[in-house]
């Protein structure tokens, strides 16, 4: 739509010879996200006879991590939250664990590869990253597909192209998906058209700036100088008064106008500090919802008298919806590879008491069997 427009714009432009002549064009229609064309792709998961290609593609995701403050420090909080309790073992590192529950988190996706030892058992839990990772269409292992020496040191660095790992030898944990089961999507993908809005309003504000014409004004004369060397020099005086980062301001003169002779024109338009607000209000609210986090948890600042309540109680809450379920599915790993390979700690809650990864309160002198309040 926007090739279609450009074109009919410089057709219509080109057409209009006469001052006057009124000109149209439009702007194609808003596209929503279950549009036919995406949807049809959706449902399809499409394979190239060995590997299937995910429903949405796994770069453009990466690049979604950073497309607003308040996605990426949600995130952020998850996985700071995962780590501090995780306990490294021999066979998982706090750096596999922390990169493989980041692909979880943003990309829906997370993966692991049994390095077996001399004896064939497990050695190691490895990441492998969700961005070049690939299901296998027939039985067989995961194909990791890209730079692999940029992905995956280990293969080669000197390798290009694709690499299939051994059968059984990655671990696949994935946020389910209504339509398919081949891959998972990530919950907060209701949110993405807000997260780009919230990104798009900031790149638009900063243009705005840049270019230099959201403040100042048009200086209209019409009535006339004694000569033109008197508006000469007020328009030099305005050109000098001009320095880098100030207001542009305009001089114009219309000798015998009509009335008014001096008016001062602004030509920022002022409500737009209100719309850019509320675009990005609204926008981190959706956000916020997509993720459930407590906006006290990353850093908002709170518009009500009120605030937002304890932090602690915020955080001790958080942590029994949100990351006790998250460190149930991960320990589904442990099934996998036969052994306690991820192992967390304890929780310490505000008042005093622990809640264990099963989500169950310890208070003192408590059982672990102590339903979590």
């Amino acid at each position: 739509p926007m090739n279609q427009l450009a074109t009919q714009g410089e057709t219509d432009a080109g057409d209009a010879k006469e001052p006057g002549q009124a000109m149209a064009f439009s702007f194609g229609d808003p596209e929503s996200v279950i549009d036919r064309r995406e949807l049809t792709e959706y449902f399809e998961i499409w394979h190239n006879g060995r590997w299937y290609e995910p429903p949405l593609p796994m770069d453009r995701l990466c690049q979604t991590f950073n497309m607003a403050p308040h996605h990426r420090s949600a995130i952020a909080l998850k996985i700071n939250l995962l780590t501090s309790l995780q306990e490294p073992t021999d066979q998982l590192a706090t750096n596999d664990f922390e990169r493989f529950a980041l692909d979880f988190l943003q990309m829906g996706n997370g993966y692991l590869e049994h390095v077996p030892n001399i004896r064939g058992g497990l050695a190691r839990a490895r990441h492998a990253p969700a961005r070049h990772v690939r299901a296998p269409r027939e039985a067989g292992g995961y194909f990791f597909v890209g730079v692999i020496g940029a992905g995956a040191p280990h293969l080669g660095a000197d390798l290009m192209g694709e690499h299939r790992f051994a059968e059984g030898a990655i671990f696949h944990l994935q946020q389910p998906d209504v339509a398919q089961e081949i891959y998972g999507l990530p919950e907060w993908l209701s949110a993405l058209q807000s997260g780009l809005l919230n990104e798009n309003a900031t790149l638009f504000r900063r243009r705005y700036y840049v270019n230099g014409a959201h403040a100042g004004f048009i200086l209209y004369v019409s009535d006339p100088f004694a000569d033109q060397e008197t508006a000469n020099k007020i328009a030099e005086k305005m050109k000098s008064a001009k320095g880098v980062g100030n207001f542009k301001n305009m001089f114009l003169y219309i000798p015998n106008g009509k009335k008014d002779g001096v008016q001062v024109l602004p030509i920022a338009d002022v409500a737009a500090k209100d719309e850019f607000s509320g675009v990005k209000n609204i926008t981190r609210d959706d956000m916020l919802a997509a993720h459930r986090v407590p906006p006290q948890l990353i850093g908002i600042v709170p518009t009500n008298s009120g605030g937002f309540g304890k932090v602690g109680e915020a955080l001790d809450t958080f942590f029994q919806i949100e990351i006790v379920p998250i460190m149930r599915r991960m320990r589904a790993m442990n099934t996998f590879f036969g052994g306690e390979v991820l192992r967390f700690g304890n929780y310490s809650a505000s008042d005093g008491s622990e809640i264990t990864p099963d989500g169950r309160r310890i208070r003192g002198g408590d059982s672990p069997a102590t339903p979590a309040s």
